[in-house]
């Protein structure tokens, strides 16, 4: 049986996927969502010159020379600036915000100055010129561009475009992910379990992955061991427009894996099925018309880990996210035996000493062990072929958390 390489296997899974088209949603829903089309300022921020402090406006050349008697003719509270023209030897109370008064130039803070009673004031400290005043355009001018095409949106970005007078943002559109579970011994959590059944857990540990990189989910529901019902639920899929389709368990050759002859009746192309990994091996994928299909294994370990490294590279690229495996280098922490023709991905304990990096085996590595995953910070990686290493011996550790 020939086995995909794990390198083949994604280069072909993500071969031509490319960034959905962009769809527009109002301001309030776009945080963690990526800019389809760059922002532009449709204003200038400040609008106009605006005080800075609270304080009074006047003129720098009314305070050049120390102490300084003016007379307050007015005020100019954010909002609501004031109308007339100050003269010389006068001021305008102004608050912070507020729009600066024909004729001035400065703002006083007035802790520099001393009130002196009948709506006259004494500037007791030096002031230079256009002090504590925002210039039109500080921020940006109409026009301006404020936020490129790609651009995953933050707080900071978000408060941008709403400066910018955005109540709407055009966004890509986020990739939808269909999970069918099968297998007559699953019961959904909380269940009293008949003899032989289990709980079904891996469709909430593959919709995790896929929010964590910004995907929507369709959970399916748990298809029993026949192909009318799995087929059902593929239908599903397809009418709901899912651009990925992902199925757990029944990827294999026993008598019950039936997803394969499932998919390929309802008109998938089959890419590849079986790749040189441990664990997931049965790992099956292919395109369903528009639809991009995963065949998850049923072992929970096995399918959330082929979810790390295969259905979140796809829906970064589908969702036009940057997205890199954070792969570091590292030092074996006990001895591993010599590795076989199967890329071998070990869950591992990392901690770092004095910046080295030391990856440690977690003992039995079942793919049924799900807890064993829990406790783990990495995945230590081995090369097919992989000579037996001591303790010491550097190694390569993906880091899950």
């Amino acid at each position: 049986m020939v086995l995909v390489p794990v390198a083949d296997a994604l280069d072909r899974l993500l071969a031509g996927a490319a960034p959905l088209p962009g769809e527009s949603v109002p301001l309030a829903e776009a945080m963690d969502r990526v800019l389809a089309e760059p922002i532009r300022a449709l204003r200038t921020q400040p609008p106009f010159d605006a005080s800075a402090m609270d304080g009074y406006a006047v003129r720098a050349a009314d305070i050049g020379t120390l102490p300084a008697h003016l007379s307050v003719i007015g005020t100019a509270p954010a909002g609501h600036g004031f109308t007339g023209t100050p003269a010389g030897g006068e001021a305008v109370r102004i608050f912070t915000g507020a729009p600066l008064p024909a004729g001035t130039d400065t703002v006083v803070i007035q802790e520099d100055t001393r009130d002196l009673g009948n709506g006259a004031i004494e500037v007791v400290e030096a002031t230079a010129h256009g002090a504590n005043v925002r210039k039109a355009g500080l921020d940006f001018a109409e026009g301006d561009l404020l936020l490129e095409k790609g651009r995953l949106l933050d707080p900071a970005a978000l408060a941008l475009a709403a400066s910018a007078n955005h109540p709407y943002l055009s966004v890509v559109r986020r990739p939808l992910v269909a999970v069918i579970a099968t297998g007559d011994e699953l019961c959904t959590p909380g269940s009293e379990l008949a003899p032989g059944q289990i709980i079904s857990s891996n469709a909430y540990g593959v919709a995790a992955v896929a929010h964590s990189i910004g995907a929507r989910t369709l959970d399916l529901g748990i298809a029993a061991d026949r192909k009318d019902d799995i087929a059902t639920r593929v239908r599903q899929a397809v009418a709901a427009n899912a651009e990925v389709l992902v199925t757990l368990g029944g990827a294999s050759v026993g008598d019950l894996d039936l997803i394969h002859d499932v998919l390929t009746g309802e008109g998938m192309t089959l890419d590849f099925w079986k790749v040189a990994m441990r664990p997931g091996k049965p790992l099956m994928s292919g395109r369903l018309g528009a639809m991009r299909c995963i065949g998850l294994p049923g072992n929970p370990v096995a399918s959330l880990v082929c979810s790390q490294l295969f259905l979140k590279p796809l829906l970064a690229r589908l969702g036009s996210r940057p997205y890199r495996p954070d792969m570091r280098e590292a030092r074996l922490g006990a001895a591993m035996a010599a590795n076989d023709r199967r890329q071998d991905y070990v869950r591992a304990r990392v901690r770092e000493e004095a910046g080295v990096l030391t990856a440690t085996p977690l003992g039995v590595q079942d793919s049924s062990m799900l807890r064993r995953l829990a406790d783990a910070e990495g995945l230590i990686v081995r090369e097919p072929f992989a000579p037996a290493a001591e303790a010491g011996v550097g190694c390569h550790v993906l880091i899950l958390r």
